[in-house]
């Protein structure tokens, strides 16, 4: 299981218009085999400033099997707007279950 790390700086101003976009085209990675689950949390001292966590069976699920695939494009068709610069992601692997 892998965990996928996202800053998203969402332009001011929209974060309803992103957080309504969001809600209509996360089907998109959970259509995508070796999904595990998602969350996204909006920042409480920058409020345009989200952080998106999704798991993954593996990292080829998400390098192979999502960003790959049409639903990828899709999904950045219909977000990229929303943030300047692109997106800060990165993986991680669980180190400790503690």
């Amino acid at each position: 299981m892998i965990t996928e790390h996202v800053v998203l700086d969402v332009t001011e101003g929209r974060e309803a218009e992103f957080e309504e976009a969001f809600a209509l085209t996360k089907s998109l990675m959970a259509a995508t085999e070796g999904f595990g689950s998602l969350r996204l949390s909006r920042c409480l001292e920058v409020p345009n400033l989200y952080l998106l966590l999704v798991e993954w069976d593996s990292l080829e699920a998400h390098l192979e099997g999502f960003q790959q695939s049409p639903r990828f494009t899709e999904w950045r068709e219909t977000m990229a707007p929303f943030y300047r610069p692109g997106p800060v992601l990165q993986h991680f692997s669980q180190v400790d279950a503690g």
